[in-house]
């Protein structure tokens, strides 16, 4: 006897008496975050455990300077630093920065004291619509931390992934170059 098909083509399975039913896992949809961003502590409480560091920085702890530009890691609207070195915030899980030093351009300077990276894109007029500004400065500072500031070339190809739609790319790489002269200890 030939069992008869199912309308996928595939064989009949006979049901079976007093088999279990079929139990979904436990999924943990949200946990208790605790990040340290621009030196200070911050816990969140029930963080979706898919949210991005962006959405985190932008929704739960409105850090707006950082910006939602692709959302595909391609632009560098969302550059932050973390443990020193360059991100894009919107590939990062936010549950997964936890024990991290993150720094955004909220993080570097406040008005009347400017960092000395953006006082540069200041006098070099380094930006147009401000859109890419705060990636490209964090970029910049990670730029000139990791030493990759000895020529324009040089500047260029370590901040390309920093996508500028105005075209200041000849002023940003100035700015960054004048702030590598300079004192970025801060």
């Amino acid at each position: 006897m030939v069992a008869p098909e199912s309308s996928y083509g595939e064989e009949s399975v006979p049901p079976t008496s007093g088999a279990a039913p079929a139990v979904e896992p436990h999924t943990i949809r949200s946990v208790d975050v605790d990040l340290t961003i621009n030196g200070a502590q911050h816990r969140l409480a029930s963080l979706d455990v898919n949210a991005t560091l962006l959405d985190c920085l932008r929704d739960a702890l409105h850090l707006t300077g950082t910006k939602k530009g692709c959302g595909l890691g391609q632009c560098g609207a969302c550059t932050v630093l973390v443990d020193g070195r360059r991100v894009n915030a919107c590939l990062c899980l936010a549950v997964m920065q936890q024990g991290k030093q993150i720094t955004t351009i909220e993080g570097i300077g406040i008005e009347g004291d400017l960092h000395v990276l953006q006082s540069a894109f200041i006098r070099h007029d380094a930006f147009q619509c401000g859109y890419c500004t705060s990636g490209q400065i964090m970029s910049g500072l990670a730029c000139i931390h990791e030493g990759h500031t000895r020529s324009d070339d040089e500047v260029r190809e370590w901040m390309s992934g920093n996508l500028c739609r105005c075209g200041a790319y000849t002023n940003i790489v100035a700015a960054v170059r004048e702030a590598a002269q300079g004192s970025v200890a801060k």
